[in-house]
């Protein structure tokens, strides 16, 4: 196949296209089918793997969008790391954040993440945009991989904005494979697109590139219209792109699998109000139906920590003095819930919690 930046969507032959999620996501994940895993998730640690690393050159990718090239300080390789990997990025203000890593894996002498610009964020894009500068360091921890790239005979990548970003390595890895693949880009603009100039150097695979005011915004739905039989489809980007996949991959073909990962905070799914006592800081706080523990408690406490939002990373973890908590993270099942609970995701089974916060 030829790579074809800046090319329109081509109509597909109907709805025929993505698996049923649930079977197809049961049997690669939750039946261990370990030997189709090209990225292995690595566990959630919280101690024992920060590390020190120095900034070789920040660069402009795109409107809004700076790239970081992260170097071991004294030339050492960095630790390995596979397509769909992040690391968490401890900023100067003490904020914590995880950025996608979208470098290509065999290189360890470098690590790349971007980052777009968000004015109405928590700061720390913010930060990193107007304070950081190249020679300064940071202390980092991971690489940690919620988002595998699992063995396949065709892949689909669908990416929104700066969704493109764990995509890069996973587009680097099929070219490797001489895998089929095919990407489909969106955008608001093709100048806040970043790596447009880069996707042009892949050759193995067909790069679609629309930006909305171009192209019109996409049907959701459509983009998923010519996934071939049995293809691993990755999608990141905004929640209506997984959303549609789920939609149409429920109905039709179950031999393809979906994968996605997000930049946003996980929707409330069949939720109930409840009440949060935080002891330490001598105060209650309301958590409404259709609003996370974490949105709450940033109300009465707005310095908590937090990061991923996603339910895996334990930034936001936070010790359970009483009540009966209903777990929602990505954590197994284990010790690490023993008394605490991740206030991004989790929340009460019933009545009120006490947080030691």
């Amino acid at each position: 196949m030829t790579a074809r930046v800046g090319s329109g969507f081509r109509p597909g032959a109907g709805l025929r296209m993505i698996a049923s999620a649930v079977d197809a996501y049961k049997r690669v994940f939750v039946e261990g089918d370990a030997a189709r895993l090209l990225s292995h998730p690595r566990p959630v640690r919280h101690s024992g793997y920060d590390f020190e690393v120095e900034i070789g050159r920040i660069t402009p990718e795109a409107d809004g969008v700076v790239s970081l090239e992260l170097r071991d300080p004294d030339g050492a390789p960095l630790p390995a790391w596979t397509p769909g990997a992040h690391i968490d990025v401890f900023l100067p203000s003490g904020r914590q954040r995880q950025y996608s890593l979208n470098s290509d894996p065999a290189d360890r002498c470098r690590y790349r993440i971007a980052v777009r610009r968000l004015d109405n964020g928590g700061g720390g894009s913010r930060e990193i945009h107007e304070q950081l500068r190249a020679g300064d360091r940071l202390t980092v921890r991971g690489p940690r991989n919620a988002f595998p790239l699992i063995s396949a005979s065709e892949y689909l990548f669908v990416a929104g904005g700066i969704g493109i970003t764990p995509i890069l390595p996973m587009l680097t890895e099929a070219e490797r494979a001489r895998i089929p693949w095919r990407l489909m880009y969106f955008g608001r603009q093709r100048e806040r697109m970043p790596f447009l100039c880069e996707l042009a150097g892949y050759t193995g695979g067909d790069v679609v590139v629309r930006p909305d005011d171009e192209f019109g915004t996409p049907d959701p739905r459509m983009i998923f219209s010519q996934t071939p039989t049995g293809a691993a489809v990755y999608v990141c980007g905004p929640p209506a792109l997984a959303e549609a996949a789920r939609e149409v991959l429920s109905l039709h073909d179950p031999t393809a699998s979906l994968h996605t990962e997000r930049f946003s905070a996980v929707p409330v799914r069949d939720g109930r109000s409840f009440r949060i006592r935080l002891r330490r800081s001598a105060t209650e706080v309301d958590v409404a139906a259709d609003e996370s523990a974490l949105t709450a408690i940033r109300r009465v406490v707005p310095g908590v920590a937090y990061s991923c939002q996603q339910g895996f990373c334990g930034t936001c973890r936070a010790g359970v003095l009483a009540g009966e908590v209903d777990h929602r993270d990505r954590v197994p099942t284990g010790g690490d819930r023993d008394g605490s609970m991740l206030t991004c995701v989790s929340r009460s089974r019933s009545g009120e919690l006490e947080l030691d916060l």
